[in-house]
C-alpha cells in the first residue's frame, strides 16, 4: 500500500508540473513583470517576486482543491471566467504596449514613487492575477484538481499531496524567474530589452484575446446546442 501511495504521489507531481508549467510559463511572464515594475528598486522587485510566488501558490491551490465547487456555488461557468479574465489580460497588455519608454529623469521619479507599500498593493492585481496566473491557469488548475480525485481516500490524498508539491516547485520557478529577470535580460542591452518587452506585451495581448475568444466560442456553442435540442 505504501508503494502505491508513493507512486500516486509521484505521478500526480509530474502530471501537475507538466500541466501547469507551460501555461504559467514564468520565463515568458518575467519580461512583463519587468515592464510593470519599471522604476522599482532591486529590493522592491525581490519583495514582489516573493509575494507573487506566494499569491500564485495559494490561488492555484485554492483553484485546484475547491475551485470547481466555488464556481458551482455561484453559478459561474468556466467560459465566463475565460471571457472576464481574457478582457483583463488584454487591457493590461495594451497598457504595456502603448506606454512610452522611460527617460533617465522619469526613471528616477519612478524609483522614488514605487515604494514597498505600492508594491504590496500591486502584488496581487495585476502582477499575480492576471499576469502571472490568469484565467487559463485557473481553469487548468480546476481541471487538474478534478482529475486528481479518487474514490479511495488515501490515494486521493496522495495525489493531492503530489499536486501541492508540484505547485511549490512552480512557485519556486516563478520566484527565480522574476527575482533575476533583469539579470537574465541584461545581455540583450537596453534597446534589445525594450524590443523584447514590447514583443512580450503583444504576445500577452494576443493571449488575452485568445482566452476571451475561447470563452465566447464555448458560450455560443452552448447556445447553439441548447437551440438545437430545444
Amino acid at each position: 500500500m505504501t508503494v502505491e501511495l508513493l507512486l500516486a504521489l509521484g505521478k500526480s507531481f509530474l502530471f501537475v508540473l507538466a500541466a501547469l508549467v507551460p501555461i504559467l510559463n514564468p520565463a515568458a511572464t518575467a519580461p512583463i513583470f519587468l515592464g510593470l515594475t519599471e522604476g522599482a528598486s532591486p529590493a522592491t522587485r525581490a519583495l514582489l517576486a516573493r509575494r507573487i510566488a506566494r499569491n500564485m501558490f495559494f490561488l492555484m491551490l485554492g483553484s485546484m482543491l475547491v475551485g470547481s465547487y466555488v464556481l458551482d456555488f455561484f453559478g459561474i461557468s468556466l467560459p465566463i471566467v475565460r471571457v472576464g479574465g481574457g478582457m483583463i489580460l488584454a487591457a493590461t497588455a495594451w497598457r504595456l504596449l502603448t506606454t512610452t519608454h522611460a527617460t533617465v529623469d522619469s526613471r528616477t521619479e519612478l524609483a522614488e514613487s514605487f515604494t514597498p507599500e505600492m508594491a504590496r498593493r500591486q502584488a496581487f492585481y495585476p502582477l499575480t492575477f492576471p499576469i502571472s496566473c490568469g484565467p487559463g491557469s485557473i481553469a487548468a488548475a480546476i481541471t487538474v484538481g478534478v482529475s486528481l480525485q479518487d474514490n479511495r481516500l488515501l490515494i486521493s490524498l496522495a495525489r493531492m499531496g503530489g499536486g501541492v508539491l508540484a505547485l511549490l516547485a512552480v512557485g519556486l520557478l516563478l520566484y527565480l524567474a522574476f527575482r533575476y529577470a533583469q539579470r537574465l535580460l541584461r545581455p540583450l542591452g537596453e534597446a534589445g530589452t525594450v524590443i523584447f518587452l514590447r514583443l512580450s506585451a503583444f504576445i500577452l495581448l494576443c493571449l488575452g484575446v485568445q482566452i476571451m475568444w475561447d470563452g465566447v466560442s464555448e458560450l455560443v456553442l452552448g447556445l447553439l446546442r441548447a437551440a438545437a435540442t430545444g
